[in-house]
Order: structure tokens, then sequence, then C-alpha cells
């Protein structure tokens, strides 16, 4: 898979489609229904049941939706960890081929950075996993 970065106006399943990634056999993918119809081999799929026209979900959809989105919301506060640095979320005027990349890996590199000392100040198991 590319590790190059697209401008935010393209759509996500268009760039899978042109990219074909490939997935590690047994993979399990969270997908949203922007990604209807995408189904690579040698992986799981779960998308969000779509509500009837004229009818209610059931029980079981509903529960099946909740723990989806449950899955799907910790990769969007990811997303919006990293587009706290303005960098990345503002309109990028350098125009060296590469940089826009490298500004996503370091912008992504700092997230991390910055949740593993978060966690740090949750639990005692944790601040004992950093600094060890």
């Amino acid at each position: 898979m590319c590790p190059c970065t697209y401008e935010g106006k393209k759509h996500d399943k268009k760039i899978v489609d042109e990219e074909n990634p490939i997935f590690p056999k047994g993979s399990i993918l969270f997908k949203d229904t922007g990604f209807q119809g995408y189904e690579p081999k040698n992986t799981t799929c779960y998308q969000p049941a779509k509500k009837p026209r004229g009818k209610n979900l059931s029980l079981e959809d509903r529960f099946f939706n909740k723990m989806i989105s449950g899955v799907r919301i910790i990769v969007e506060h990811v997303i919006s960890g990293i587009k706290r640095m303005r960098i990345v979320k503002d309109v990028f005027r350098n125009t060296k081929n590469g940089f826009s990349d490298l500004v996503m890996e370091i912008a992504c590199g700092l997230h991390n950075l910055r949740e593993t000392f978060r966690a740090h100040h949750r639990t005692p198991k944790a601040r004992q996993a950093v600094w060890n």
C-alpha cells in the first residue's frame, strides 16, 4: 500500500480502487457505507446495516451498528488527534516532491508520542510500560 497522501476532496473509495491494497490473510475491516461493494480477498468486512425503507432496524441490527461505530470512532479520534497539527489540516504550500507525505508521517509520530505519554498519566501499569 502506498504511504502517499491525497488531497481531501478525493473520495476514499476511489483511492482504494486505484491503490488496490493487499491485506494480510484474516484481516478484519470495519468500513462505512462509502465503501459499499469493496470486498478485498482474505478479509472479513463489517459494514453498518442500512435502515429498510419505511421500516425500523431490528434490535440485532442496531446492536451490530453500535458495535461497528464503537470501533470506527476510535479511528476518527486518531485522525482528529493528528489534525490538531495545523500543518496537516491547512493548505500546505510547499511544492517539494514527497514533502507533504513526510509532514504527515511526522504528525502521526507526534500523535503517537503524545498518546504514549498520555497513557503514562492514566494508570500505574501504563507508567511502568513507558519507563521500562
